[in-house]
Parts: structure tokens; C-alpha cells; sequence
């Protein structure tokens, strides 16, 4: 099999900065959960994170794909890319500003069993900050400048709701939620533009092109459903428990979904970089390199996801017990979505690959998965309610109608992928096996302690559980290639993209 070692350097120069990005987002992000669980408690934060759900859905419509698709359009242009960009921000602004109105009119969509209070009509206005932000940052990626996104995602925006959080509890627990989301999503926009504008600069001259601006919608669309069925298969558990229970437990839901989607960013974070790497391999039509391209970030990711979900779920109670006393119910709902994390990985790195070579087909296998998941969900929701489970059984269904979804979701990208290469894309290798039996046993002997020393299983258990883990997979799992991506961590002012090929100017 050929081998791609400066590709792979590559990925491994980009990934230790994606990774320093992930550890600051995982620091910002917890100080938020201890604050909204302790201070707010889970009905608030139930409402909250329904609310939430219908706006970041409505944003990620209003960016119509351009994520990902953004660098496709200024690759084929011969227009000033600030002009590109700005009609992509018109696209943006227009959906979003449509989106907006439908919320500000219906605001029972965002709250669909809760009396509309306070501010909470107002939240849906935040849906063109949120969008105009990840389309700056797309833009930036495209110059391969990671930093900016760094900036403003791992730094910005979690610690800005985390400090607003608290202190907004001061003055209003019953709007603090959504005016820290607001103010966090408003300090996130600002991190984003202004790097923006640094490196494009103002739109001079610039004049909206209406066939243009169709044009990018059009070859949007199925960049645009790949995203939104992504998405969807992360976040629709939660609404379906919006219907399905009241707000105190979606916001047990909510919690063990943020501690279990933390690891989650991995993946996300290698985006900006894999892409490059695999549209320069396939210009050159390399379909080995791209197999192995996409063998090694799912390797690196899924190891690292594997990690996070055993020091995660082992001593699950005692992690949720951290967040509150009251949400310790969603242990068994934590479980089933880290390992929902791990499953997830080798599709979602497969799916990089798949919306360039087979997007259509992408498209089908995630609309098909999205729409098994929804009916899994509220066949186990009725199930155990007929059975007379009780209500944290019951919760935990969606948990595991994405766990499976995303499981087979992994196995049938994977088949399609290297059915399109011809060349393996598993990431599977036998120490993660041994990996994980270790963790399981040094774990089990922390959580087999008397309840006093439950907070050992935090203080010792988690470390412990992640040294061993570790220690098999470096001894054994680990290659010249994967030692790569440790070889040193970045300094803050080396967080950019490596060159994989410039971009036309």
C-alpha cells in the first residue's frame, strides 16, 4: 500500500493545533455546566436547550452549506473573493433574517410546552450572528487560517457564556440563560469578523449578482442537506424529548448531552484540514492517499473519543454528580451518547471524503439513518412507557436510537467509501480492544469504593483510567505516524491551517 508521509505530517501539524483548540474549548465549556446546573437547575435549563435546538437549526439553514462549500465557490472564481464572500453573506443574511421572522412570529416552536415569557421571543433574532459567524470563519479556513476559528469557538464563545451565565443569576435566572447565548453568539461574531476583514478586506466596488448568488444556492443544496442531516442526528433526541417530557428532564437530557458532546469537537476540529487534504489528493486523483488519509484522522479521532467516553461513562455518576446533585438521572443517557461518539467517528471522517467523491449518495445514506433514528427513538420511548419504565429509562431511548443510527451510519459510509477508493478506510486496530479492557478494570476498582470517597473517582479515577488507556494504546497501537501529532503542540501564534496548496487568489 503507498504511503502519504508528508500528507500525513500534514494532518498531524494541523491536528496538534485543532487539538489545543479542543482543550481550550473542553476548559471553557465546563465552568458553563457547573453554572447552569447549580445555578439554574434543569427546568431552566430544559427550556433552554429546546429553545436553542430550533435557533442553531435555523442558523445552520441559513448558511445553505457554505461551511464547507465556500472554499468549492472561491476556488472557481476569477472575481475578487472579498465579492464571493460578501454575496455569501448576503445568502446568509437573507435566510437568516427570514428564519428570524418565522421564530419572532412562532415563538411556541422554540418553546413547544412552555408559556412564552420574558425575552424568550427574542432569542430567534440571534439566528444572522450565528450564521454570518461560520461563514467568516469558512472564509478564513479557505486561507488557511485555523487560528481565528480557534479564537473565537474554543476561547470566545464558551467562556463568554460561561461569565454571563453567571452573572446574569444575579439580576434574572429566568432570562439568564438566553442573554448569556445571545451575548456569547454576539462576541463569537466579532471574533470572526474582524479577522475577516483583516484578510479580505471591505467589499470595494462590490455589487450583489443575483445570477451569481442563485448560482452559489444551487451548488449549495446537497452541502447544505449533508450538513443539516449531521446535524439533525445530534440534536433531534433532544427535541423529541421536547414533546415527549417535560422541561426538568430534557435539561438532565441536555446535561449528559454536553458532557458526551465534547468529544464531539474532535472530529469537527480536524475539518478544516482534512478538507484541503483530500480535494488536493483527489485533484491529482490519488484514491490511495485519500484511503489513507482518512484512515489515520478516524484512527486519531476515535482513539481519542474512546478515551474520553471510558473516563466519561466509568464513573458516570459521579461526573454527573459534579453538574448537580439532580442530574445524576441522566447517567445511563451519558453512557449511550459517548459511546454514540465513538461509533459516530469513522462515518463522520468517511463523510469528509464522501461530499466530494459521492455526495448524493452521502446525502441518501444520512437522510435514510435520520429518519430510522426519529422512529427508533419514540418506538423505545413507548416501549418502556407501555412496560412501565421509569422516567430516566424512558429518556435514555433517544440516546440510544443515536447510538445505533450513528453505528450503522459509520458501518454503510465506511462500505461506500472504500468501495469508491478501492482501497480499506477502517480505522480499527486491536489495542484499542486491550486499551479499553485495561481502562475498564482500573476504572472499576475506583468505582467499587465506598461512597464517601466518590470523589476519588474523579480526583484519581479519571486520570488513572486515561494513563492506563493511554500507556497500551502508545506501547502497541501506536506508529512513526500517529507519535507525529505529538511531536510538539503549537504555540498560540502558530494556530494556522499547514499549506496543503494555495488557494487561488
Amino acid at each position: 500500500m503507498a504511503e502519504t508521509p508528508q500528507d500525513i505530517a500534514q494532518l498531524a501539524k494541523g491536528g496538534r493545533t485543532n487539538i489545543a483548540g479542543f482543550i481550550l474549548r473542553l476548559a471553557a465549556r465546563i465552568p458553563f455546566l457547573f453554572i447552569a446546573g447549580r445555578l439554574y437547575g434543569p427546568e431552566l435549563v430544559g427550556r433552554f436547550a429546546i429553545a436553542v435546538v430550533v435557533v442553531e437549526l435555523a442558523a445552520l439553514v441559513a448558511t445553505l452549506g457554505l461551511k464547507r462549500g465556500l472554499a468549492q465557490a472561491l476556488s472557481r472564481t476569477d472575481r475578487p473573493h472579498v465579492h464571493v464572500v460578501a454575496d455569501a453573506m448576503v445568502v446568509a443574511a437573507l435566510l437568516s433574517l427570514a428564519a428570524s421572522a418565522v421564530l419572532w412570529t412562532v415563538p411556541e416552536i422554540m418553546y413547544p410546552n412552555t408559556p412564552i415569557v420574558g425575552l424568550d421571543r427574542w432569542l430567534g433574532l440571534i439566528v444572522l450572528a450565528i450564521a454570518w459567524s461560520d461563514v467568516s470563519l469558512a472564509a478564513l479556513a479557505y486561507r488557511l487560517n485555523v487560528k481565528a476559528a480557534v479564537t473565537a469557538r474554543a476561547v470566545v464563545e464558551p467562556w463568554t457564556i460561561s461569565i454571563a451565565a453567571w452573572a446574569f443569576s444575579f439580576f434574572t435566572t429566568r432570562d439568564g440563560l438566553v442573554l448569556s447565548y445571545v451575548a456569547s453568539m454576539t462576541a463569537a461574531l466579532i471574533a470572526s469578523i474582524v479577522p475577516l476583514v483583516r484578510s479580505y478586506g471591505l467589499p470595494r466596488g462590490w455589487t450583489p449578482h443575483l445570477r451569481d448568488l442563485l448560482t452559489l444556492i444551487r451548488d449549495n443544496i446537497p452541502l447544505a442537506g449533508a450538513d443539516a442531516f449531521e446535524w439533525g442526528s445530534r440534536n433531534v433526541d433532544r427535541f423529541i424529548l421536547g414533546v415527549m417530557f417535560e422541561p426538568k428532564i430534557v435539561g438532565i437530557y441536555y446535561m449528559a448531552q454536553q458532557v458526551a458532546s465534547l468529544p464531539q469537537k474532535l472530529k469537527t476540529s480536524f475539518d478544516p484540514i482534512l478538507g484541503p487534504v483530500i480535494t488536493q489528493s483527489l485533484a491529482v486523483n490519488d484514491r490511495v492517499a485519500i484511503a489513507n488519509q482518512v484512515r489515520q484522522v478516524a484512527f486519531w479521532i476515535i482513539a481519542a473519543q474512546l478515551g474520553l467516553a471510558l473516563m466519561g461513562s466509568i464513573p458516570g455518576e459521579a461526573v454527573m454528580g459534579t453538574v448537580g446533585p439532580q442530574f445524576v438521572a441522566g447517567t445511563a443517557a451519558l453512557a449511550f451518547l459517548l459511546t454514540a461518539e465513538v461509533l459516530a467517528s469513522t462515518g463522520a471522517v468517511c463523510e469528509t471524503a464522501l461530499v466530494y467523491t459521492a455526495r448524493h449518495r452521502n446525502l441518501i445514506i444520512s437522510a435514510v439513518m435520520l429518519a430510522f433514528q426519529v422512529g427508533l427513538s419514540f418506538a423505545l420511548i413507548f416501549a418502556m412507557r407501555a412496560l412501565g419504565w421509569p422516567l430516566a429509562f424512558q429518556a435514555a431511548g433517544p440516546a440510544v436510537g443515536l447510538m445505533v443510527s450513528l453505528g450503522l451510519t459509520s458501518v454503510l459510509k465506511a462500505r461506500l467509501l472504500r468501495h469508491i477508493l478501492a482501497a480499506p478506510v477502517s480505522p480499527l486496530r486491536w489495542p484499542l480492544l486491550w486499551a479499553t479492557l485495561v481502562a475498564v478494570v482500573v476504572g472499576g476498582a475506583f468505582t467499587s469504593l465506598p461512597h464517601e470517597y466518590e470523589w476519588a473517582e474523579i480526583v484519581i479515577g479519571i486520570p488513572a483510567i486515561a494513563g492506563s488507556y493511554l500507556f497500551v494504546l502508545w506501547k502497541w497501537a501506536f506508529g512513526p505516524a500517529d507519535r507525529a501529532l505529538f511531536s510538539r503542540m503549537p504555540r498560540a501564534d502558530e494556530a494556522t491551517l499547514p499549506n496543503v496548496g494555495a488557494p487561488a487568489r
